[in-house]
């Protein structure tokens, strides 16, 4: 986790309660003999992991009469800051010496128990029965390139702008012996974008998800800091059962008790002081994001996703963004005047500014188009005006596309698909509080800050109404990356984890009610009448909370 003091090695201490927990839900225990266990800390910190590891180990010798030399493997801790390694080691020693263990012991021990150096490149000790930690949350452009490489090319899961601790858990999972337990606290951004997939792949095909503890708003660490932070738990097992945990603020020690009784129950739902449990039949099987939300939330999308396609699955129905160019003050004309360059180098333009307020303005704005249908670029020589009117603004060479390519130095950084502007289409406003298609009925193109949808299958006005409801927004909840104050974005990437109904098997009074809501923008009118077109009981998508 990110510490403005420590920026360069990512530090943020957990407190202590929390590392209780994590011991508590991996099974690092003393009531079992832990001497016959290995347990492995990957960024030992100041000691808030392995104090209480330690005590524990201690604890379980002394019940189960284990000596010195049982326990001499029993424990490995690494750390890549020499510091840290001595204040564990000053820890360790004086936990040895309280219980009695003689100097020499304490020294082999401490010795045996800890190293310096990069969990991610030296040799660690493998057929762990638990990793257990807190990761450095260091991005990848903060590390030097020959660290970086290195990283990299050894942890096929670090791809894209992946922080370091996704690497931490490809090794740590890595060094499990079967049946073996890897816990983390750390952010959960890699369950929902692009540069965790690599991550999630490797861990559904080759492990098991127990649990999962959202604890976002949770006073964790040992410092304020905006980490977005989960406890994770998986396996070197069969996927079977696993349990999802929501928190609030209110999540103390208190709770995690409450919470360790529920995992270890066979109910299907748990709740307590700060927290809702649910008790999935198995996890999301794959590589795309994870969900996050309430216990009633992630199990119906379970479901959902269980019963129905997502909204690109057919093939004819498309989520796409808008037309970027590189420089809107060059492509874009009010539409006042679009005289300016010939009439059919003009694309009447939809932007976020003519949404907002809910409904479709009029445009306001018009694209100086440079392509033509066949996405080739038109020949300036036969456009006089359209020349002159680029020739005005030399900007247009300065963009990265430009220079990218020379020869094509007018072009806007997308193509624009001729075949989409007469398409009607359903718009959204990328940033949000609610949910909010918008039809437009086709002859205006999207501008680059608003994602659409198209589709040959379905009356957009149904489907609207079905994307109007609380069961559209709970994917987008679940699946997408909030932003503070409880914004929303509704790219594309989100919006294709929505699960729909088959238009076809959609009953024409419930097509005719979905429509209608979307047309009123009657959001009650579409929970209701999605829950028919879904076949949800009465009520599912009314009560669905957010907050």
């Amino acid at each position: 986790m990110n510490n403005p003091n420590n920026a360069s090695f990512g530090e943020v201490f957990t407190q202590r309660w929390v590392v209780e927990a994590i011991l508590d839900l991996v099974g690092y225990t003393p009531d079992k003999d832990l001497a016959a266990k290995l347990i492995i800390e990957p960024s030992i910190g100041s000691g808030a992991f392995i104090a209480p590891i330690v005590e524990r180990l201690l604890d379980s010798a002394r019940r189960h009469k284990r000596s010195a030399a049982d326990i001499k493997t029993s424990l490995f801790g690494i750390d890549l800051q020499t510091t840290h390694v001595t204040t564990c080691a000053r820890i360790i020693k004086s936990l040895l010496k309280a219980d009695n263990y003689t100097n020499q012991d304490a020294e082999t021990l401490t010795k045996n128990w800890l190293r310096q150096g990069d969990f991610l490149l030296d040799q660690i000790p493998i057929n762990a029965d638990f990793v257990v930690g807190n990761p450095p949350y260091i991005r990848s452009e903060n590390l030097s390139d020959t660290t970086e490489k290195k990283y990299r090319e050894r942890w096929k899961t670090m791809r894209g702008r992946a922080d370091i601790y996704i690497g931490f858990f490809e090794r740590g999972l890595s060094i499990l012996g079967t049946g073996g337990s890897l816990s983390y606290i750390c952010a959960d951004r890699w369950m929902h974008n692009a540069y965790g997939k690599n991550l999630r792949r490797l861990i559904t095909e080759q492990y098991s998800v127990e649990s999962i503890w959202e604890m976002h708003e949770v006073n964790a660490f040992e410092e304020q800091v905006s980490a977005y932070p989960a406890i994770t738990l998986i396996k070197k097992t069969e996927q079977t059962a696993a349990t999802y945990i929501n928190t609030s603020a209110q999540f103390d020690a208190t709770s995690t008790k409450e919470v360790l009784n529920y995992i270890t129950s066979t109910e299907t739902n748990g709740t307590g002081r700060g927290w809702d449990g649910t008790r999935l039949d198995n996890w999301f099987h794959t590589d795309s994001f994870w969900p996050s939300g309430s216990s009633e939330m992630i199990r119906l999308i379970e479901h959902l996703q269980d019963s129905f396609p997502t909204i690109e699955a057919s093939g004819n129905t498309k989520i796409s963004i808008g037309v970027a160019t590189g420089n809107d003050s060059a492509f874009l004309l009010d539409i006042e005047k679009q005289s300016e360059v010939e009439s059919d180098r003009i694309l009447p333009l939809v932007t976020a500014d003519d949404i907002r307020k809910g409904h479709l303005e009029p445009p306001s704005k018009v694209l100086i188009n440079p392509w033509n249908p066949d996405g080739t670029l038109v020949n300036l020589d036969d456009y006089p005006l359209l020349s002159e009117a680029f020739a005005r603004r030399p900007q247009l060479k300065n963009r990265y596309v430009a220079k990218k390519y020379p020869s094509k130095w007018y072009r806007t950084i997308d193509k624009v698909h001729f075949d989409r502007i007469a398409q009607p289409k359903l718009l959204f406003q990328d940033m949000k509080a609610r949910i909010t298609p918008i039809y437009e009925p086709g002859g205006r193109y999207p501008h680059h800050n608003l994602y659409y949808i198209v589709s040959d299958t379905w009356d957009l006005e149904v489907l609207g109404g079905i994307l109007l409801s609380k069961v559209a927004e709970a994917f987008v909840h679940a699946y997408g990356v909030k932003m503070r104050g409880g914004t929303l974005r509704f790219q594309a990437q989100y919006l294709r984890t929505i699960a729909v109904p088959s238009p076809h098997s959609i009953p024409p009074k419930v097509a005719q009610s979905l429509k209608e809501a979307f047309r009123k923008k009657d959001r009650s009118a579409a929970d209701l009448a999605a829950e028919h077109a879904y076949g949800l009981s009465a009520g599912t998508v009314s009560s669905l909370s957010f907050t």
